[in-house]
C-alpha cells in the first residue's frame, strides 16, 4: 500500500483492513476496520477529508476526493463499484454504488440505496434511503427489495473476508519473474 502524509495530515488505517499495493492513500483519510481497498484506487485526502467507514468496499479504480475544508463520508458496508467516482459527497450505510458511477459534490446516498452502473447523481442530490436510481442525472426507479437486500448482505461480506483473504501469510505475493518456480 502507498500511504502518503500531506502536511501533516497522515492517513488512519483499522484493524483488518486491506490496502492494495496500487492503491495511493494521501493525507486525512480515515478507514475503518474490515474495509478492502482495492487495487489502482485513489483516495485524495489533501484539501479536504475522506472517512470510509466500517466493513466498506472501494474496488478497483475508485477515485475519491473531498473539497477544501470538506468531506467525502461513506458508511458502514458501503460497496463502491469498480471505477466509480465520489467527490464530496456522503454515502449512507449498506448503500451501492454502481461501477463507473459518479457521486458528485454535496450530495447524499441514503442507506440501503443502489445506484445504478453508470450512473450520475448531481451536485446537491439527494436519493432517498431504500430507493433503486439509475441513468445520467439518476432518477429513483423503485424500492430496494428483499432479495436485493440478501444479495448485496452477501457480496459485502464477500468483500470483507476478501480484505482478510488478502492478508492471510502467503496468499499475495508479486511473482518474480527470474525465479521459473513462480511461474
Amino acid at each position: 500500500m502507498t500511504l502518503y502524509v500531506f502536511e501533516g495530515q497522515r492517513p488512519q488505517v483499522g484493524e483488518d483492513s486491506f490496502i492494495a499495493e496500487s492503491a495511493t492513500v494521501i493525507g486525512n483519510v480515515k478507514i475503518g476496520k474490515n474495509v478492502y481497498v482495492g487495487h489502482g484506487v485513489i483516495l485524495r485526502g489533501d484539501y479536504g477529508t475522506i472517512i470510509v467507514g466500517d466493513g466498506t468496499a472501494l474496488e478497483e479504480g475508485v477515485i475519491v476526493h473531498a473539497r477544501p475544508k470538506d468531506k467525502t463520508v461513506f458508511g458502514e458496508q458501503v460497496t463502491v463499484g469498480h471505477g466509480a467516482m465520489v467527490h464530496n459527497a456522503h454515502i449512507k450505510d449498506f448503500a451501492v454504488i454502481g461501477m463507473r458511477s459518479t457521486i458528485s459534490d454535496f450530495s447524499i446516498v441514503g442507506e440501503w440505496t443502489i445506484i445504478g452502473e453508470m450512473s450520475l447523481v448531481k451536485r446537491n442530490q439527494k436519493i432517498p434511503d431504500g430507493s433503486v436510481a439509475v441513468g445520467s442525472p439518476a432518477k429513483v426507479i423503485g424500492k430496494v427489495t428483499t432479495e436485493q437486500k440478501e444479495f448485496w448482505s452477501y457480496g459485502k461480506k464477500l468483500y470483507i473476508e476478501m480484505a482478510k483473504r488478502y492478508q492471510a501469510p502467503g496468499a499475495f505475493y508479486p511473482i518474480d519473474p527470474d525465479k521459473k518456480k513462480n511461474l
